[in-house]
């Protein structure tokens, strides 16, 4: 079989390896179906076992800011639509009883991943002044990994959160916050202990990598997902997941995928 445009077949076979390989190491899409020209992955949606209590996370139009917000903190960074999170309460017939969490993520697109060939995450946040005032300023949604450390033969799970800074700005949506370089990351369970890297003392994105490369570990992600962790009320929405190159946005008919630079 002759390869097409006067390519030779050494070359294609070359750079269909190197496109192999580049997938295993970072994050991209796996898309099930297109919408008009934006891709679209159908694997987005709440988390059932590892979300608590009767919280809401749902895939809506707006929010279009508060009634005196205008201009671009007015609507959603990307398209029309935004991932709506209410976590409000606490888990019923639960001892002791929590308050709730959601995790809206992919259980399916990212399994395999090289978490350390991740050089850009973040989202867009709108926070409002009723969400800081029930947890203070960083009272906000979360970026959860759930990862195999590798950092020893029985330690094969643990989550990674993110716990960002606070928005700069409430009522309002928020620029991109870029988690490699604000707010603090941490690991549950022994991989938290080995890497140093807790909720009581969260580590920033390069020191969380270096204490993997350190160990010569090679941490490798099951599923991604934007959160609210059991701590505070927080009502508010969150778009533009970015994934190093690709973003995910979320829109009323579904997470469709942009590729950005």
């Amino acid at each position: 079989m002759k390869a097409r445009l006067g390519v030779r077949r050494g070359t294609v076979f070359v750079a269909a390896l190197l496109a192999a390989l580049i997938a295993a190491i970072l994050p991209g899409p796996a898309f099930a179906g297109t919408d008009d020209d934006q891709p679209r992955s159908d694997h987005w949606g709440v988390i059932p076992r590892t979300t608590v209590g009767s919280p809401v996370a749902e895939l809506r139009n707006g929010p279009f800011g508060s009634y005196n917000v205008t201009g671009t903190a007015a609507r959603p960074p990307y398209g029309r639509g935004s991932l709506g999170i209410e976590a409000v309460g606490t888990a019923p017939r639960v001892t002791p009883s929590p308050i709730e969490r959601v995790d809206f993520g992919n259980e399916v697109d990212f399994v395999g991943k090289s978490l350390l060939g991740l050089r850009r995450i973040g989202f867009h946040v709108f926070q409002t002044s009723r969400n800081v005032r029930y947890g203070g300023p960083r009272n906000m949604p979360n970026i959860r990994f759930e990862i195999d450390p590798n950092l020893n033969a029985t330690n094969d799970y643990a989550t990674l959160v993110w716990l960002p800074g606070a928005s700069p700005v409430r009522n309002a949506w928020s620029p991109f916050l870029d988690a490699t370089r604000t707010g603090g990351w941490y690991l549950t369970g022994n991989a938290g202990a080995v890497t140093r890297c807790t909720a009581a003392a969260p580590c920033t994105f390069s020191a969380l990598k270096a204490a993997f490369t350190f160990r010569n570990a090679r941490p490798t992600v099951y599923t991604v997902a934007v959160s609210k962790v059991r701590d505070f009320m927080w009502v508010g929405a969150v778009d533009g997941l970015r994934l190093n190159d690709w973003v995910y946005d979320f829109e009323r008919d579904g997470v469709k995928v942009r590729r950005v630079r």
